[in-house]
């Protein structure tokens, strides 16, 4: 009896830590039915390396960084600049809540992400990006994903 409910409990921790993980070609479809491929230069294979580097398409993480600020989302968008938290000092530059940036829909993510790209910078905003996907052959991010 002592497995079978180990067994359970272990099962609802993996459908739990799962259900915060979105799938290549399912990101690559809201992605481009947000209009962001080809945004500011960009393609879809540009956003989902982003993705990929900064989160392993986890929408839902959140890291502390050395200065205190976190970083929110499957873009990893940092709240010194872009998003209010409410524990650490926020330009809030994307007006909107952190925890916001966490939503299964993405349109809050999407939307600040747009935002920081728009701007000075665009994707080189993320280091990781600029570290392993700037420059690179990406395509093979949009191998198996149909977008229609």
């Amino acid at each position: 009896m002592a497995i079978l409910l180990l067994i359970s409990l272990v099962s609802c921790l993996v459908a739990v830590n799962q259900a915060s993980l979105i799938n290549r070609c399912d990101l690559a479809k809201v992605l481009h039915q947000e209009d962001l491929d080809g945004f500011e230069g960009y393609s879809l294979s540009d956003w989902l390396c982003l993705a990929f580097v900064e989160s392993d398409f986890n929408i839902t993480k959140v890291n502390e960084n050395t200065d205190g600020s976190f970083d929110y989302g499957i873009f990893q968008i940092n709240s010194h600049y872009w998003c209010n938290d409410y524990k650490s000092h926020t330009e809030n530059i994307c007006q909107v809540d952190c925890q916001e940036l966490l939503s299964s829909s993405l349109l809050s993510i999407i939307n600040c992400a747009k935002k920081i790209v728009s701007g000075a910078g665009g994707l080189k905003n993320w280091v990781k990006w600029r570290l392993h996907c700037e420059g690179r052959p990406l395509s093979y991010w949009m191998t198996g994903c149909h977008l229609a």
